[in-house]
């Protein structure tokens, strides 16, 4: 075989659009096989590609036309400019989630005059935001739970990978940190509605899992119940960081500002312009 690197991205793109796919697949594969990133892909387009590594590309092609994300194929995403280690007991983490460190970073630098803060994150899943914020801000003491025990084991390696040290815990909401009270809580729980289901693309309903992205309530129900739950854990000053779906910023907000009279809730949009993070800062 004497085809170019060049010529495979070709084939590749095309193949995944003529059947119905994003043809930009076909590069982050590509990366993933050659072991390079954009620029190095770039860089190499004149090279030959050997046998081996095209057979490579054609089965994952046909792997990601099934609609098995990427990400699966590959069973790593960035995050945060870190890799991830990511499969089907996870869900892959997105670039919006990115914005909810940002954010809790900007409100902690306010809010703290320490450093040495407690921070729980529920619903870890892959650990993507556990993780980022304690490798972003080192002096935080960092717990992640999850309700599946084979997501903490994904999250676990990931934080092993990443050499970040972290307390995982096994459970429901705030049930494996209600010992003790926190300076942070983030949470990106499930918030899509379930009749939302038949909306969704293929991509993400067929293989990502539905406990990580559905919820009962209108996708409501876990925001309800950590706005009720919340109060009695939380120190002061205290920060809580929520990521929501774009149409939840108002009814969550309500909730938080219920059982957090004194509180300043904020409803907060993300770089596209549409709501993402309902922030609740309490001030001493």
């Amino acid at each position: 075989m004497n085809k170019t690197i060049f010529e495979a991205l070709n084939w590749a793109s095309s193949f995944l659009e003529d059947n119905g796919r994003e043809g930009n697949a076909a590069r982050l594969l590509l990366q993933h096989i050659l072991q390079t990133n954009y620029s190095g892909l770039m860089m190499s387009m004149h090279d030959l590609i050997t046998e081996q590594q095209h057979e490579q590309l054609e089965q994952f092609v046909h792997e990601h036309i099934t609609g098995r994300p990427v990400q699966y194929i590959t069973g790593v995403e960035e995050f945060y400019g870190r890799t991830f280690e990511v499969d089907e007991s996870v869900l892959i983490p997105r670039p919006e989630t990115e914005e909810l460190i940002v954010g809790t970073i900007e409100r902690m630098n306010k809010l703290f005059n320490k450093s040495d803060l407690t921070l729980a994150d529920i619903g870890t899943g892959s650990g993507a935001i556990a993780i980022t914020m304690k490798k972003e801000c080192p002096q935080l003491d960092v717990t992640a739970t999850d309700l599946s025990a084979v997501a903490l084991k994904t999250a676990q390696k990931n934080a092993a990978n990443l050499q970040a040290e972290i307390t995982f815990l096994e459970g429901d909401l705030t049930a494996p940190i209600a010992q003790k009270k926190w300076d942070v809580v983030l949470s990106n729980p499930p918030y899509i509605a379930i009749a939302d289901l038949p909306t969704m693309s293929d991509v993400v309903v067929a293989h990502e899992p539905h406990s990580a992205l559905f919820a009962e309530e209108e996708g409501l129900i876990l925001y309800r119940k950590l706005a009720e739950q919340l109060p009695a854990l939380m120190n002061t000053p205290g920060l809580i960081g929520l990521e929501i779906g774009y149409t939840q910023g108002q009814a969550v907000a309500r909730y938080f500002q219920t059982h957090f009279p004194q509180a300043k809730v904020s409803v907060v949009k993300d770089i596209n312009g549409k709501d993402r993070m309902v922030f609740c800062e309490m001030s001493e």
